[in-house]
């Protein structure tokens, strides 16, 4: 039984049209279809070893994603995991924020049967010189990629972007608004490369730090309307901070609070008080670091027993509060 790779497309840069090729820059995302552009690429069907099939899950500037694509995206994937036909999954996705729908699959998933990729572009499809063909071409690689005993070479949510660069969703962050390769793992690095002589990992296996494998289907069970998932926001702790945007929320009806922290896990004087007032009226508060490398000491990965504490978690503060908003679903372990 050949295989394929089913490709989800979901917008973004990668499908944007600029009114003058030559001005990159000023274009509107999502304007062409995911079967669009993978038909427009050579080679794209040797790349995935076989036949390819595509699927419009959503067609949106990524600044504007939702917990209504997200799940859409959960259960498209749940299903092409099912499925014996599907080798591997790709997703198209923009660049603003791709790094927070790989962690909420990458939370919901678990350790894979088969690879779930996500890729993207900074410039766009009609761009006298676009990067998306290439990042794509390579994501079906990746997707495609099995070990030498014939495994999925990818076990866990990943990332192709700029420079054929491999990214693990735990660790990836857009750190630049403009240059092709705009994003980084940090100091952790790429798990690795997509290239002429295949698909290299930097270790034997991708970097650690999974969650217990997860059934798709179960978590999807647990997860309400989008409407209905509970209201989390981020404050950040800078100075001159002021413990009335907290007490605002708190009277709004927020029901999870991320504090992007300076330093080692840090709050300013004026956030403390109003973020134990937070706590005493049954808010879930976390702490994360708003320096892009390194993690607040002791940190780690979020748990769903956190919720009571004064958690650190040792993701960022975009992908703390999706954890935070699973745990209070029950969804997060």
């Amino acid at each position: 039984m050949q295989q394929k790779i089913l490709i989800l497309g979901t917008g973004g840069t990668i499908a944007g049209m600029a009114e003058d090729a030559e001005r990159p820059g000023k274009y509107r995302a999502a304007q062409l279809s995911v079967g669009a552009l993978a038909a427009a690429i050579p080679g794209i069907e040797k790349a995935a070893g076989g036949s390819l099939d595509a699927q419009q899950i959503a067609q949106i500037d990524s600044k504007d994603m939702d917990e209504s694509v997200w799940l859409a995206l959960l259960q498209a994937c749940d299903k092409a995991l099912r499925d014996d036909t599907v080798a591997g999954i790709v997703i198209t996705h923009g660049t603003d924020t791709l790094e927070e729908t790989a962690w909420f699959l990458h939370s919901c998933l678990g350790r894979l049967p088969k690879p779930v990729v996500l890729t993207c572009a900074m410039r766009p499809a009609n761009a006298l010189m676009p990067d998306g063909p290439q990042n794509l071409k390579d994501a079906v690689f990746a997707a495609a990629a099995r070990s030498a005993s014939g495994e999925p070479l990818l076990t866990e949510v990943v990332a192709v972007t700029g420079g054929g660069e491999l990214h693990s969703a735990r660790w990836l962050q857009k750190v630049h608004p403009h240059r092709l390769m705009a994003f980084s793992s940090g100091e952790q690095g790429a798990i690795g490369w997509v290239g002429g002589d295949g698909v290299r990992l930097r270790d034997e296996q991708v970097l650690g730090g999974m969650p217990a494998p997860a059934q798709a289907t179960l978590v999807m069970a647990s997860l309400p309307a989008p409407q209905d998932w509970p209201w989390v926001e981020i404050i950040t702790s800078h100075a001159g901070a002021r413990g009335v945007a907290v007490d605002a929320l708190v009277a709004q009806g927020v029901q999870g609070l991320v504090v992007a922290t300076t330093g080692d896990g840090t709050v300013h004087s004026a956030l403390q008080p109003a973020l134990a007032r937070a706590r005493s009226q049954g808010v879930a508060v976390w702490r994360s670091s708003r320096c892009s490398d390194g993690a607040i000491s002791g940190a780690g990965l979020p748990t769903r027993a956190q919720l009571g504490a004064d958690a650190a978690v040792a993701i960022n503060p975009y992908k703390a509060r999706i954890s935070l908003q699973l745990a209070l679903l029950g969804v997060l372990h």
